[in-house]
């Protein structure tokens, strides 16, 4: 059968692309055209949807490609052999992989009541104007025709993209009531675009706002993460997040930084909260979450450590270590991974011992620089120093230090292992761990040139510890006497 015309109902806006919207020698959108050939030619509707058409009219890198059609599931899957994935088939959902590329095929639909703050309770297959309108936000609701290059809007998309607004599509209360996560969504794509947020849909995020406390944990983590590393403010997310009621049941250790006041001369920017927001701001791209955590994190222990010191100025004792417990159960809250979970609990445990890097023994100070997390507490480090005083001092110093060890290794291999101390006469147990520790800082502070020398000196030392522990026995024998 040959491609039959598109079956779609009166559109409010409807526009045919001088240029082709979309650079069709991309790999990606080249398997994309055949994915959308493919359903034409068996007499379907095809179009591209929601954010890649939103995306391209903003000039914006292309991401995914999703394609919206009035195939149903059982349809696509026929159509494509072997090469389906059905991630979401109850509610007209099929991956199909072309040329390696995945990409989401939803059968046109409405949907029904929603009862858990989610997903509908069930869905029917419709044409492309009402399934724009079951959709977030007017400029995820936008289609496009591949073929003849026409943008499809049912809801006032495009129009929004010119005002560059958020708007909600049709009743603002009714699309957070049904979906929770979308008040997220909404901060996002506000942050992530530049956007302003349309007041009444901003009304109905502040009112829907308590609706957040059910959404699963992981989907918040997931949504902050965004906001973090995608927007080009993040302040602007955290600002958006607070005045909308959000950032208080979805991060409330963050929402309490606002207002703490901080020592002026070392903080010269303002309270814990601005602080936060300017390093933030700062953060390098492309955007390590890690780092986006431990900054958003890293003061997060200031607000319950914080008083008074006797000269009158805030001070925060153990903050530090206080704010990388607190920084740990945040986390694992949000279901974050567990390796990002732990580099972020040690940049926060350890972003105050940076003033001590100057006077450090020099083993000591190799185990600082040798630490697997040592790159994100640098970053953390010089983020946090250019967004308050603004002295690089220590940085520098430490920079200069692994320039120094950069023809060795920071932290090398120990010349002594606890089987060594084995044969010398040590028993198990925690003393040859203490040895073996004493022995390595001594091979770190380069007190002797090689392995020999050091287990000459080694063996000297057990012997007199031991010389001297049989006196001090018979002394204490002597006195029982």
């Amino acid at each position: 059968m040959r491609r039959s015309s598109l079956a779609l109902a009166p559109r409010l806006s409807y526009s045919h692309a001088m240029t082709p919207l979309f650079d069709n020698t991309l790999p990606p959108l080249a398997a994309a055209n055949g994915v959308v050939r493919t359903l034409r030619d068996a007499g379907h509707a095809a179009l591209f949807a929601g954010g890649c058409v939103r995306d391209a009219l903003l000039g914006r890198p292309l991401k995914d490609i999703d394609i919206a059609t009035s195939a149903a599931p059982d349809v696509v899957e026929r159509l494509f052999p072997g090469d389906t994935v059905a991630v979401g088939k109850a509610f007209g959902v099929i991956v199909v992989r072309r040329d390696d590329h995945p990409f989401e095929v939803a059968t046109f639909r409405a949907d029904g009541a929603y009862t858990d703050g989610r997903r509908p309770d069930g869905i029917r297959f419709t044409d492309a104007a009402e399934d724009a309108r079951r959709r977030d936000f007017t400029v995820n609701g936008l289609f496009y025709d591949p073929e003849s290059g026409e943008v499809l809007d049912f809801v006032g998309g495009r129009a929004d993209l010119a005002a560059r607004v958020v708007r909600a599509i049709g009743e603002p209360a009714a699309r957070f009531r049904e979906d929770h996560l979308r008040l997220l969504r909404a901060v996002r794509f506000t942050a992530v675009l530049e956007f302003r947020l349309d007041s009444a849909t901003a009304a109905a995020v502040r009112e829907a706002a308590p609706l957040l406390a059910d959404v699963s944990a992981e989907r918040i983590g997931q949504e902050i993460t965004r906001m973090l590393c995608e927007a080009p403010r993040p302040a602007q997310a955290l600002e958006l997040l607070r005045d909308l009621g959000l950032l208080r049941i979805g991060l409330p250790e963050v929402e309490a930084l606002r207002g703490v006041e901080q020592p002026a001369e070392f903080h010269p920017e303002g309270d814990v909260w601005t602080h936060t927001c300017r390093m933030l701001d700062a953060l390098p791209a492309p955007r390590d979450p890690a780092l986006a955590y431990a900054a958003l994190l890293h003061d997060v222990g200031k607000p319950p450590t914080a008083m008074v010191g006797e000269s009158g100025a805030p001070r925060f004792p153990n903050h530090a270590p206080v704010g990388a417990e607190m920084a740990r159960a945040i986390l694992q809250r949000l279901r974050r991974p567990a390796e990002l979970i732990e580099a972020v609990t040690i940049a926060v445990a350890r972003h105050m011992s940076f003033v001590a890097l100057p006077e450090m023994r020099p083993a000591k100070l190799r185990r600082f620089l040798g630490a697997p997390t040592f790159p994100l507490e640098l970053a953390l480090h010089r983020l946090d120093v250019e967004q308050s005083h603004g002295k690089l001092h220590i940085a520098d110093f430490a920079e200069q230090k692994l320039t120094e060890f950069a023809a060795e290794t920071v932290l090398p291999e120990a010349w002594i292992k606890g089987r060594d101390l084995l044969v010398l006469g040590l028993k198990p147990g925690p003393t040859v761990g203490q040895w073996v520790t004493r022995a390595y800082d001594a091979q770190l502070e380069g007190r002797f040139p090689d392995r020999a020398a050091l287990l000459a000196w080694l063996t000297q030392e057990i012997a007199g510890n031991a010389q001297a522990s049989v006196q001090a026995k018979d002394t204490e024998g002597a006195e029982e006497r």
